[in-house]
């Protein structure tokens, strides 16, 4: 994980594998067969050890955004690598999917009372909104693509999600939902 952590697959052999591991290469193969199937095992561990997720009060936005911020400043270079492997590993599907699930499941809990006032098609629209504000992606983008400092990129993700969970007050406003909805091609 070390070398997978720090470079693309391609960029490391199974050689430096094994001179970290303090094995060989033989025994590496003997055991899981290739280096696509060691880096599945070694992402397998990594997700089921999971990045501790600060539990917050279900509603509470600052504390919500702060928790996930904090994973993402602790493995979202890492996740936005695995994404980009995606289309070149396909068995990387799998776990990223788990990833994915687990972020859904986490926006339900951290939401839900914003989500629960919601009925139907407002809900399930509500919750894509709020599991895109909240994305691996957002972060990259504020952090690593624009250089946003931590504390302004923690206060774009709230104002998006405050935007998404309350209605505006003027009646030619949107709330961000209703806009992403409107997006959505009909069928």
């Amino acid at each position: 994980m070390t070398l997978y952590n720090e470079q693309p697959i391609e960029k490391f052999t199974l050689d430096e594998i094994a001179a970290g591991a303090g094995t060989t290469v033989q025994t590496i193969l003997r055991i899981f067969g290739n280096k696509e199937d060691l880096l599945l095992a070694a992402l397998s561990e990594m997700v089921a050890d999971g990045v501790a997720l600060k539990v917050t009060p279900p509603g509470d936005i600052p504390a919500a955004v702060a928790a996930i911020i904090d994973v993402y400043e602790t493995v979202g270079d890492v996740v936005i690598q695995r994404l980009n492997d995606e289309r070149r590993y396909p068995a990387l599907k799998t776990i990223l999917d788990q990833g994915r699930q687990n972020h859904r499941n986490w926006v339900k809990t951290a939401f839900a009372p914003s989500i629960a006032r919601q009925e139907g098609g407002q809900r399930a629209l509500m919750l894509n909104a709020l599991v895109a504000a909240t994305d691996v992606y957002v972060w990259k983008l504020l952090r690593r693509d624009r250089g946003v400092g931590r504390a302004a990129a923690e206060a774009v993700v709230r104002r998006l999600v405050e935007g998404i969970t309350h209605q505006q007050m003027s009646e030619d406003s949107h709330s961000v939902a209703e806009l992403v909805g409107r997006r959505e091609p009909a069928g």
